[in-house]
């Protein structure tokens, strides 16, 4: 596939969890640039928090599925953002997910 076809270049290295304003939660696969995007969008009441539940998870074929998905559909936020944007998850990546918190003893 063309370089030109992704829109970002992340490597995905941690699992986090993110509370919404409306209190439930969900689990992602960021990294700590996202991460951090995320703690900035809790400060400024975008989301109502973020907490890393694991760090330096290994690099294996879910989470390079998955990965490969977020760089072809997603673009990390510049540190000027108005909005925080939740990663939509098709059924298959949520598939993807699923395995990389089952690989990593997560959940």
């Amino acid at each position: 596939m063309a370089d030109d076809e992704y829109k970002s270049h992340e490597t995905l290295t941690l699992i986090e969890e993110i509370t919404r304003l409306d209190g439930s939660k969900y689990i992602e696969i960021s990294n700590m640039v996202q991460n951090g995007r995320a703690e900035l969008a809790a400060e400024r009441g975008l989301i109502k928090e973020v907490r890393i539940i694991q760090l330096n998870i290994p690099h294996s074929v879910h989470v390079i599925k998955y990965e490969d998905y977020i760089n072809r559909n997603y673009t990390m936020p510049e540190e000027k953002f108005d909005h925080f944007e939740e990663w939509a998850k098709p059924e298959t990546m949520q598939s993807e997910i699923a395995a990389i918190l089952k690989e990593n003893h997560v959940g």
